[in-house]
């Protein structure tokens, strides 16, 4: 863990291309997200769901949104990286997003459900692609042109990430 609240597996980091191997291991990282999101979240009332996973920081309510959220549009990134000549990937406003109302007040379940079944079929279609798919380019306006490997282990990264803001919140509060 990296000490800072915000970051607590440590920030993002991608020396790709990447390998079969390295693949394989995100791919079901992927794929086993929502177990462990599931997992970090098991037994918390509503009133923890409440509670802001660091100061000035989302509730782990709005963070479980924000997780299906930002999971749905990986996936159609992915989907239009696959089917498209080097797209423009669009950004949203994740705190925005957290802010509406069924960000922050949802109950969780509906996007843990929607989190089973996008997890399901990402994994698929990961599973699926040639190594030259994996170097298919996308573009983000915000920091330039990546490869599907680059956003298979963001995605990768991302679930963790937030998975450990709600074990990192537990263990601080004794939950």
């Amino acid at each position: 863990m990296s000490g800072d609240p915000r970051y607590p597996i440590g920030k993002f980091q991608y020396d790709g291309p990447l390998t079969p191997e390295q693949r394989s291991t995100m791919i079901e990282a992927i794929e086993n997200t929502p177990v462990e999101l599931r997992k970090s979240i098991r037994g918390l009332v509503d009133e923890q769901l409440a509670t802001p996973y660091r100061d000035g920081g989302w509730t782990v309510r709005q963070l479980i949104h924000h997780v299906a959220d930002s999971h749905i549009n990986a996936y159609c990134r992915f989907r239009l990286a696959l089917t498209e000549d080097n797209p423009t990937i669009k950004p949203y406003e994740e705190q925005l997003w957290a802010e509406l109302s069924d960000g922050a007040k949802a109950p969780i379940g509906l996007s843990l459900a929607i989190l089973d079944a996008l997890h399901v079929r990402w994994s698929m279609l990961l599973r699926s692609l040639t190594p030259e798919e994996f170097a298919r380019p996308v573009t983000h306006p915000a920091s330039g042109q990546h490869s599907i490997d680059w956003l298979l282990a963001v995605y990768s990264w991302h679930g963790a990430h937030h998975t450990a803001h709600v074990t990192e919140l537990r263990k601080a509060k004794g939950w």
